[in-house]
């Protein structure tokens, strides 16, 4: 089974679990690093989350994915929050994102740059729009970005 089909159902399984205790999915990555699998799951809720939060979608999770066994290889789980420097993945996160510092890596250098930061305008039709510390409007095709983060500010 493919990688995205194992990630798909995870989800499925995942949806009521996010609903019946009011968490967000973030994100949910099924990779290999080195010699082991991971499923990864990262949840958010108002507040933040606690150890006890990935605790409880763990073990509900577990009992899913043990009753169906729909992956194959030996996997670790791991459900954690996306942290402060969380990525923006859904349409959803840059509308409530807006006016956050961001920080976007694209695939391939624009203006000689593939790192840049700037305050998030927002998305719209797949063209992220961002004003950069020069003040600047840069705008970025979604297709060019590698991953586009909140930014740690110190």
């Amino acid at each position: 089974m493919s990688k995205h089909r194992i990630e798909q159902i995870v989800q499925s399984y995942l949806e009521p679990i996010m609903e019946e205790y009011n968490f967000e999915l973030v994100d949910l990555e099924y990779v290999k690093e080195g010699a082991n699998w991971y499923l990864r799951v990262f949840i958010d809720k108002e507040g933040g989350v606690t150890i006890d939060d990935c605790e409880l979608v763990s073990k509900a999770l577990e009992v899913r994915l043990d009753e169906e066994d729909p992956i194959e290889n030996s996997y670790i789980l791991e459900v954690s929050s996306p942290g402060l420097d969380r990525p923006l993945k859904k349409d959803s996160d840059f509308e409530r994102y807006k006016g956050e510092i961001v920080d976007i890596k694209l695939y391939k250098p624009f203006n000689k740059k593939k790192e840049y930061r700037g305050e998030l305008v927002g998305l719209k039709d797949n063209i992220v729009t961002i004003i950069d510390e020069d003040n600047n409007t840069l705008s970025f095709s979604r297709n060019d970005i590698a991953i586009i983060r909140l930014a740690i500010l110190f």
